[in-house]
């Protein structure tokens, strides 16, 4: 097996036999370079890199600390929980992590109103991210609120979870897909489909749409709505008119709350 890129000293691209692949390790990639022998023992987890092409973009641009985080809780979870996370999580928690300790660092505190109904209804998870809560602080000496140990309980629950209707996906597909134009006429701006950034809207638009169709609110509090329409008036205002849209054509709009996380996806989006 030989290096074909190094993404960080956890993590690189090999050649397996003629086919590219991401090795996960513990310093599997450390002082190592193009066309060096990487070590197997090392590889704890081998994705093919075709179809993992936003895993790749991911342990390029996070820092490397947020990556180690998000699998030291996914081994912990799937210690205490018994289970096998679906390999999604990977890319999903540690995409969520990195976003959640930069908007922390910022001073940006996102309250979770439905962190009671999450510690009763998914009470194994919620103790996972409790612990994850107290990792991340040991680690990085960052206080995260309880809120995000909800957030995290969500996710590991998710990722024990399949299903879904092929018909109702592709009609939500479509739904995001006119969101999405809305935003770039809006912004007059063109959107690398394969960004981050891009990848993080389409996800919150998803959740958005559904928890609309359960009559379920993403809560925020009136500061934080306050502030995001204060500091962000431009992500704001855009988030307004997509709301408007899936009024007039979708016959429903979303809450002010949901609008308020739209807007803050968008202003990650302009500044990416």
């Amino acid at each position: 097996m030989k290096a074909t890129k190094i993404l960080n000293n956890n993590a690189v691209i090999i050649d397996d036999q003629g086919q590219e692949k991401i090795a996960i390790g513990g310093g599997v990639a450390f002082n190592k370079a193009k066309n060096d022998v990487i070590n197997p023992a090392k590889i704890e987890k081998l994705f093919v890199l075709e179809g993992n092409e936003k895993l790749e973009q991911l342990l390029i641009r996070i820092p490397e600390e947020h990556f180690i985080l998000s699998e030291e809780i996914i081994a912990y979870a799937e210690e205490q929980l018994q289970t096998k996370m679906n390999s999604h999580i990977l890319l999903g928690l540690t995409d969520h992590l990195s976003f959640a300790i930069e908007r922390e660092e910022q001073g940006i505190h996102l309250k979770n109103k439905l962190i009671h109904e999450i510690k009763i209804l998914y009470r194994e998870e919620f103790k996972v991210g409790l612990w994850a809560v107290e990792h991340i602080k040991d680690k990085l000496d960052l206080e995260m609120p309880i809120d995000e140990a909800a957030f995290i309980a969500v996710h590991l629950h998710t990722m024990k979870t399949q299903g879904g209707d092929l018909h109702e996906t592709i009609r939500e597909t479509k739904i995001i897909q006119n969101m999405v134009d809305v935003i770039k006429t809006t912004l007059d701006i063109s959107i690398k489909e394969d960004d981050l950034a891009y990848e993080r809207l389409i996800t919150h638009l998803r959740f958005a749409l559904n928890r609309s169709k359960n009559y379920d609110v993403h809560a925020m509090d009136s500061e934080m709505l306050t502030m995001i329409q204060r500091k962000f008036k431009t992500a704001y205002h855009c988030a307004e008119l997509v709301n408007k849209h899936l009024s007039d054509v979708q016959g429903f709009q979303l809450p002010e709350e949901e609008v308020g996380y739209i807007a803050l996806h968008i202003e990650r989006l302009r500044n990416y």
